[in-house]
């Protein structure tokens, strides 16, 4: 068996990126029939529960959601004590966690193929969703400009690290406090193809002039609430709004990983507005979780 893990998007090639993505728009084949996917959240979510549930079930399997109340890793038991159960009973495992040393400490036990549904360092299944619809959306993503706006967020990172690999280029602005450090840009462009950059600007309208994606993510996430005022602060000038998607390019596209604090980092005016994508891009979650397992399947990864 080879087995595969997606912890962040540089687990994959460009070339195994770009496989994912056609595997996201192929039907459904019951790959995983009688088979089971774990997913572990140690914090809730909408559209990870739903969306993997749902991909699993069109893949023909048993999706499994578990608490962090049932299972409490390295409360009641270590993470390498509760993976080592699970290599008996599922064929994937998907974990939204904290911390993402839980990710790597699963995997060096696991018999399955891990997946990071979200951790502190990255959101690789998200970016997936986000490539898919700017594909959709645009027709490629060579030669194209993303720009971000605000916190250089662990969404923020996988989606870099994947734009630049199918030839986008990401250019970042917000407050110097929240900005990619050197070692996340020198990351990123290790993966650049096709001429794609990645750079940092401190007004968000020099990131935003001309680019083809306007993007964003909420200030303050899930365990940062204590920062909302501080960030509040900070972040300000940085909110997306119809001034400056008029300043992207005329066709432009919106897109934002929800939920948003409508007002603060995005207007509603734009969320709403006809070049937003981000109905789209929360589809999109289930159609490219199923492909990265349709994928893993044809890897040998799943068994």
């Amino acid at each position: 068996m080879t087995l595969r893990h997606l912890l962040e998007i540089d687990d994959l090639s460009a070339e195994e990126l770009k496989a994912v993505l056609d595997a996201s728009e192929a039907p459904p084949q019951e790959v995983l029939h009688k088979r089971g996917v774990a997913l572990i959240f140690e914090k809730p979510s909408l559209r990870s529960r739903n969306s993997c549930e749902m991909a699993v079930v069109a893949l023909g399997g048993h999706p499994v959601h578990i608490t962090s109340s049932e299972i409490s890793l390295d409360v009641r038991e270590s993470v390498e004590d509760a993976i080592r159960t699970f290599n008996g009973y599922y064929s994937v495992f998907a974990a939204r966690v904290y911390e993402h040393s839980k990710l790597e400490r699963m995997i060096r036990v696991a018999q399955r193929p891990v997946i990071n549904l979200l951790s502190d360092d990255g959101h690789p299944v998200q970016a997936l969703a986000d490539l898919l619809t700017i594909r959709q959306s645009l027709g490629s993503l060579a030669g194209i400009t993303i720009g971000w706006v605000g916190d250089f967020s662990n969404v923020a990172r996988s989606l870099a690290l994947g734009a630049v690999s199918l030839g986008a280029s990401f250019r970042f602005a917000g407050p110097s406090a929240y900005a990619p450090r050197t070692e996340d840009i020198e990351r990123v462009m290790a993966r650049a193809q096709g001429g794609a950059t990645m750079s940092v600007h401190a007004k968000p309208f020099d990131a935003i002039d001309g680019a083809n994606v306007v993007t964003t993510d909420s200030w303050y996430s899930m365990g940062q609430e204590d920062q909302k005022e501080i960030r509040r602060r900070a972040m300000e000038g940085c909110t997306v709004d119809s001034r400056m998607m008029s300043i992207a390019a005329k066709n432009a596209i919106f897109l934002h990983c929800l939920p948003a604090h409508r007002g603060e980092e995005v207007t509603s005016e734009v969320l709403d507005g006809p070049q937003s994508r981000i109905w789209q891009q929360a589809h999109n979650r289930m159609h490219t979780f199923r492909g990265l397992l349709l994928w893993l399947h044809g890897q040998g990864s799943i068994t």
